[in-house]
């Protein structure tokens, strides 16, 4: 028997907004549904899905789901290997807590953390795995799992030594007076020949009656899409360079399709989150899979939910299949909108084809978010300002909502050894208080949201009166909507569970 664990989430007490975000954990259903293909017995357990509406406070965390000693207890005796899942940099609290209990439960049982190597949100497990060590983990496995994490479990199932489980690539692990690590140097070329992800053995229903999710969630029902691994590009604050190797594989459209056409069948989902990291790469691709739905007369909702590079939308032409093939949101991401803080972040972005394609977007129906980034090492007021200038820009084309998140320094990101003052990797969120600085950018962004709303209302007043009815109906075109829904309940939870310790 193998045992997945998915962490628990993380809140940031003093943060809601910006903190708490629910990542379906996509890449470990991928790996459940190789491990299972490859003749393993395998159970999930998702720390955080199984009670979503459990939670406990320690330090300033609000904690979501299980405890770990709930975790340990549903551990079948029989398993031979403990896989835990890095799925989210800010989850990290949740993961040292459960090997720390899981270690003391199960002494002679192999425990691993498995990194996530496709979302910007994760992190570099070569550069944080001493800490898993201390905590009572006996392995770290990097870079893609699905190929070098089989590899592992049939060397631990057939009693393989340490020198031997060393020659597999991307595997850590503890010796003395130091760790061996080697750097995974194989990825999955042919990303078609995977197992579709085993969501039949995740509590999916748990997330969908939460009624929200990382993209707008407006439908009963939604799953997470994988349409590509990695991004070409090489953003200094970004931990995917790392990750990936500047390296982009994707998934064909049939194939892509295909997944959405299966959980149709089996689980009536309709609805779609585009989670890569950069999907929309090779524009032929984006048109294909539009194409595929079109011919195939799916009734579908997608969105694209982790954001992408607008460059790689090639033509106005893309944005007008994508509405019609059922894609009705896309982020992307400007960062600044300072020519020399793109510069120094190492992003090139286009400016005038970002206002095309966003007044595009509006025109046809598809809901928009513009990312940005504040304090990237070296920004000044002046910088600040051509950002603010730039909002208000895409604001009057037609941007539905922007997200600002002030920079943290991911471990495995370029500028990671740039900053100090923080105590833990769960501190490395969005709103990083422990920045010197932080009242400073935590005050313009507070700024820019304001007039943001503002300039919605003046340029665009009848979505601004839309809006209030989509959070009332719980039917959120954007995260905006959803965002305070999400806050609202992470608050009565969390009441709740303090009355009953009162009581």
């Amino acid at each position: 028997m193998v045992t997945l664990i998915n962490p628990n989430l993380i809140v940031q007490r003093n943060d809601l907004f910006t903190t708490g975000i629910i990542y379906m954990p996509v890449g470990l259903a991928y790996f459940a549904s190789s491990v299972r293909q490859n003749g393993f017995d395998c159970q999930v357990i998702d720390a955080f899905g199984e009670k979503p509406n459990k939670c406990r406070c320690e330090d300033n965390y609000i904690i979501r789901g299980l405890t770990t000693s709930e975790v340990a207890d549903k551990i079948p005796l029989e398993t031979c290997v403990i896989v835990l899942y890095a799925i989210n940099l800010t989850f990290h609290f949740s993961l040292v807590q459960i090997i720390r209990t899981v270690r003391t439960q199960f002494p002679h049982v192999p425990i691993v953390v498995m990194e996530n190597t496709q979302a910007v949100t994760a992190y570099s497990l070569s550069k944080v795995q001493t800490e898993f060590y201390d905590a009572g983990a006996d392995y770290v496995i990097t870079g893609e799992s699905e190929m070098r994490g089989i590899e592992f479990i049939k060397a631990v199932k057939n009693g393989s030594s340490k020198e031997k489980i060393a020659e597999i690539d991307g595997i850590g692990f503890p010796v003395e007076g130091g760790v061996h690590y080697s750097p995974p140097n194989r990825k999955i070329e042919n990303l078609d020949e995977l197992y579709f992800p085993a969501w039949d053995l995740f509590p999916i229903e748990n997330y969908w009656k939460l009624k929200y999710a990382h993209g707008p969630f407006e439908t009963k029902k939604y799953l997470p899409l994988l349409t590509s691994r990695g991004c070409p590009y090489s953003c200094r604050f970004c931990v995917i360079p790392a990750t990936n190797d500047m390296n982009w594989r994707a998934r064909s459209a049939k194939n892509v399709v295909q997944e959405m056409m299966e959980y149709n069948h089996r689980f009536g989902v309709r609805e779609f989150h585009v989670e890569d990291v950069n999907p929309t790469v090779n524009d032929k691709r984006t048109l294909k899979i539009c194409e595929e739905i079109i011919q195939r007369k799916l009734k579908v909702i997608w969105k694209i939910s982790a954001g992408t590079k607008i460059e790689t939308i090639r033509h106005e032409s893309t944005i007008e299949r994508m509405a019609e093939a059922g894609c009705n949101y896309i982020s992307i991401s400007p960062e600044s909108g300072s020519p020399r803080v793109l510069k120094m972040i190492n992003k090139p972005f286009n400016l005038e084809h970002a206002v095309r394609l966003v007044k595009k977007m509006n025109e046809v129906g598809i809901y928009s978010q513009a990312c940005f980034v504040l304090g990237y090492p070296g920004e000044n007021n002046e910088d600040r300002q051509l950002t603010f200038d730039l909002v208000h820009r895409l604001t009057k084309v037609g941007i539905d909502e922007i997200a600002i998140f002030i920079i943290t320094p991911v471990p495995g990101s370029e500028i990671h050894h740039l900053f100090s003052g923080y105590n833990d990797y769960s501190q490395l969120n969005f709103s990083p208080s422990w920045r010197e600085d932080y009242k400073e950018l935590n005050k313009f962004r507070i700024r820019l949201y304001r007039n943001f709303l503002f300039w919605k209302i003046r340029y665009h007043p009848l979505k601004v009166l839309k809006q209030p009815i989509y959070f009332i109906r719980r039917k959120f075109k954007t995260k905006m909507e959803m965002t305070p829904y999400r806050v609202l309940h992470t608050a009565f939870i969390n009441l709740r569970s303090h009355k009953r310790e009162d009581s």
